[in-house]
């Protein structure tokens, strides 16, 4: 049985991953770190006081949280799950230093489902790059803090990433250019623009979408996540293939 520490176990996501954890055999939830929720594990405000034993530290909470991650592994060097997004250049190097001494799983988004659109999105613009615009949608909740959302910024590097494999924009010869919505802009659009659209409300879980505008023609890929399960599930699979893994940084690529 694996044992899970939750970083964020307070929120929406540590209690999803609770929940389905859960109602797993091979899963045992032992405690987490967050400011105190009223729960049936034993949960911790501060790093230096966790005295339970762990085999995976999964994290759902915010970068600010990463400092305590990695004070947790330096009392217990175990594998980390790492499902926030938003951080800095700083934070990145912090997590590539971790990485050397244990396997870090990392990812904007755990949802496989997600992963399929990349591949998706990655061979439509093999296909379509030199004569469609591209533009992403992506709505959340409106309590959801960034903007756009990590899963949009993975979308747009599986653009940037495809493109620059052949060398650029076919009608400019220039690279995708990325847009974070028009407000001010007076201009037509540039044929390698790459525009994010984020909208905020109510209470949806999640939804991305990639459409690709030819003339006379519209292709659009679309993901809609329906609960928060799928992330959860996506973080206790990572957590399984981290388990016998050597110190790295793994993406869900690794994974498939």
């Amino acid at each position: 049985m694996t044992k899970l520490f939750i970083v964020g176990i307070g929120g929406k996501m540590g209690q999803a991953v609770c929940k389905r954890a859960s109602g797993l055999e091979t899963f045992e939830v032992v405690g987490g770190l967050d400011v105190m929720p009223d729960m049936d594990f034993k949960v911790f405000m501060h790093a230096k006081d966790v005295n339970v034993d762990y085999d995976v530290i999964i994290d759902f909470s915010n970068p600010k949280c990463l400092d305590s991650i990695i004070e947790l592994t330096k009392k217990n060097p175990r594998p980390v799950i790492l499902a926030t997004t938003g951080y800095d250049k700083k934070g990145l190097d912090k997590i590539g230093t971790l990485a050397k001494k244990v396997p870090v799983f990392m990812s904007g988004n755990m949802s496989w489902g997600i992963f399929v659109m990349q591949k998706l999105v990655s061979e439509a613009v093999k296909n379509l790059w030199d004569s469609f615009d591209v533009e992403i949608i992506e709505k959340h909740h409106n309590q959801k803090l960034d903007a756009p959302s990590g899963t949009a910024k993975m979308l747009a590097d599986t653009i940037c990433q495809t493109v620059g494999i052949d060398g650029g924009c076919p009608r400019t010869n220039d690279k995708p250019n990325l847009v974070y919505g028009r407000e001010g802009m007076r201009a037509k659009r540039n044929p390698c623009d790459v525009t994010i659209h984020a909208v905020r409300g109510g209470t949806v879980v999640g939804e991305h979408e990639v459409n690709f505008y030819g003339n006379d023609e519209v292709i659009t890929l679309s993901h809609t996540a329906l609960s928060r399960t799928i992330f959860a599930d996506g973080a206790l699979r990572a957590a399984q293939f981290l388990t016998d893994k050597p110190c790295g940084l793994y993406h869900m690529k690794d994974m498939g």
